[in-house]
């Protein structure tokens, strides 16, 4: 990639960790979708089910029940930026495939034949995402041999070829290493530092950290409201972006945008000598 991508997140949930509720209206969340294509984002990622700790599991018939009517005001709207389905359910996909949408970020952190079906007939990407294999990913941990970078990598590695053995193209897959996904904080910075090394040859590598407890933890302040995250968001999206990230997910559309130009550019001129 040319240069670092930013997926801007549209959470329509009333139970997500840092602005559940704002957007459960579908008027409010097609005019938010507008607003995170004009500040420049290059994927809008629609979530209707929290997957923070404690969330209550939603069915795949109410997640269509709540993407409904947003898909329905965000074609009105006349979007032209790529929409990402934040889901698990293949029925779930394949609805919102047929109404507009191109991507899949898959949350199951697994690689399901059903999922890849959908994915398949739609043509559509598909974000595979690491978990640990925890019954509840987002509020456990667990350990890693030899190490979490290596295993991750090897993870990811296995995701992207079982893929690929369902059909799907090597060039339809990003992978994510899920940060705050069945890892402790620690386990959370080392992927964001050795991003080089947890990335599969070919395939973009996806971080999301926005917002999320391993900012608190690396700043080593007590940050218990994640809107006051936004600083430590930003430091830790530059460094993952210097360490292989190729998409950045945030919800601080604007600032992210900023930061990745100018750490592109100056990757760029650093590169070329000029500076």
């Amino acid at each position: 990639m040319k240069r670092t991508r930013i997926m801007g997140i549209l959470n329509i949930t009333p139970d997500s960790f840092s602005d559940g509720g704002c957007c459960t209206d579908p008027v409010a969340a097609a005019r938010r979708a507008a607003e995170i294509e004009a500040e420049g984002a290059d994927i809008i990622d629609i979530g209707p089910q929290s997957t923070r700790p404690g969330h209550i599991p939603l069915t795949a018939e109410e997640e269509i029940r709540r993407l409904s009517p947003v898909l329905e005001e965000a074609a009105g709207a006349g979007l032209r930026t790529p929409i990402s389905i934040d889901t698990f359910f293949p029925e779930t996909a394949d609805f919102a495939l047929q109404r507009g949408a191109s991507i899949v970020n898959d949350v199951s952190g697994g690689v399901n034949p059903a999922m890849a079906e959908v994915v398949r007939k739609h043509g559509a990407a598909w974000i595979l995402t690491h978990t640990g294999g925890q019954p509840d990913a987002a509020d456990q941990s667990r350990a890693y041999e030899p190490d979490v970078v290596t295993a991750v990598h090897a993870a990811l590695e296995q995701m992207a070829a079982e893929a690929q053995a369902l059909g799907i193209p090597k060039d339809k897959l990003i992978l994510d290493p899920g940060i705050g996904f069945g890892k402790t904080r620690g386990d959370d910075l080392r992927l964001l530092l050795h991003g080089d090394a947890v990335k599969v040859a070919g395939i973009p590598l996806l971080v999301g950290a926005s917002r999320k407890r391993v900012v608190e933890y690396a700043a080593n302040l007590t940050v218990p409201e994640p809107l006051q995250r936004l600083g430590g968001t930003v430091a830790l999206h530059i460094f993952a972006q210097m360490h292989g990230a190729d998409i950045l997910r945030v919800h601080d559309v604007r600032a992210a945008v900023q930061a990745a130009a100018v750490t592109d550019r100056l990757r760029k001129e650093v590169s070329s000598g000029s500076i």
